[in-house]
């Protein structure tokens, strides 16, 4: 071991070991650095690094104070439907307006009518011959409410009709009590105790401005007294009685709207 034996000298052998040697010894080296590396990490278990702290959650802020809307006046309102894409307001919401602004027009609608019922309201009469276009049944939506749900002993019932024009260009409607009809019928006999239709004392026909995408609202008053078409010139005694009452109105080329209301006991 210590004499090389071999063809080179002797030193070129030692030269060759020593070298052999600090491999070994550097590679051991590298091996110790890797394995104290490796023990000084810490583990996690998995969890990896503590992450931010969760945030806090937020509280909501006070829930409103003021009541939801409710029902619409004067109860369940029937109507033919919504307006469809195509402007058809055949199934619109009935013909609830067009009564009432018929009502309205013929200013207290009618001998029997006019000591049961008057109309008031903001719409813009025009003549028959005005150059406004006349309002087709498919331009128009028509709603009739009751201003209450119920009223008390000797409180006149107050009714809202409502004509909405759907379409973007203004237009006229007839409303006179020839086109336009109110009923009103005692809901436990099914039988009509008044009408805007029963004996009118002013023209058949009214004609009123419906501004385009807008309304033209009528209130009608009932006084409560009855009325008849054959008993014009003395219409039928008494008065209508404590229950429930429903509300017609009718258009033509529109479906029937109604609305209902309460006359209550003393």
């Amino acid at each position: 071991m210590r004499n090389p034996v071999g063809p080179l000298p002797s030193s070129i052998y030692w030269r060759r070991r020593a070298v052999l040697a600090s491999v070994v010894a550097l590679l051991a080296l590298l091996a110790v650095w890797a394995v104290s590396s490796a023990g000084g990490t810490s583990s996690t278990n998995g969890k990896g690094q503590k992450g931010p702290e969760p945030v806090t959650s937020i509280t909501p802020g006070p829930s409103g104070t003021g009541p939801a809307i409710g029902q619409a006046p004067g109860g369940r309102t029937d109507s033919g439907g919504g307006t469809g894409k195509n402007g058809d307001q055949g199934a619109g919401s009935g013909s609830g307006g067009g009564t009432g602004s018929g009502s309205a027009a013929a200013g207290a609608g009618s001998a029997g009518s006019a000591a049961a019922g008057a109309g008031t309201g903001g719409a813009a009469a025009v003549p028959a011959d005005s150059p406004l276009p006349t309002c087709s049944s498919s331009s128009l939506q028509w709603e009739v409410k009751s201003v209450k749900n119920e009223y008390e002993a000797g409180e006149k019932p107050r009714l809202e009709l409502i004509a909405r024009n759907i379409t973007g260009s203004t237009c006229k409607a007839d409303l006179g009590p020839k086109q336009a009809v109110l009923t009103i019928l005692q809901a436990s006999t099914s039988k009509a105790v008044w009408s805007s239709g029963d004996c009118p004392s002013g023209p058949g026909s009214a004609f009123y401005r419906v501004p385009a995408q807008g309304e033209t609202k009528q209130t009608v008053e009932w006084d409560r007294r009855f009325s008849a078409a054959d008993q014009c010139q003395t219409p039928p005694a008494g008065s209508a009685v404590p229950d429930t009452y429903v509300v017609e109105a009718k258009f033509p080329g529109l479906p029937v709207a109604r609305t209902s209301f309460v006359l209550k006991q003393e």
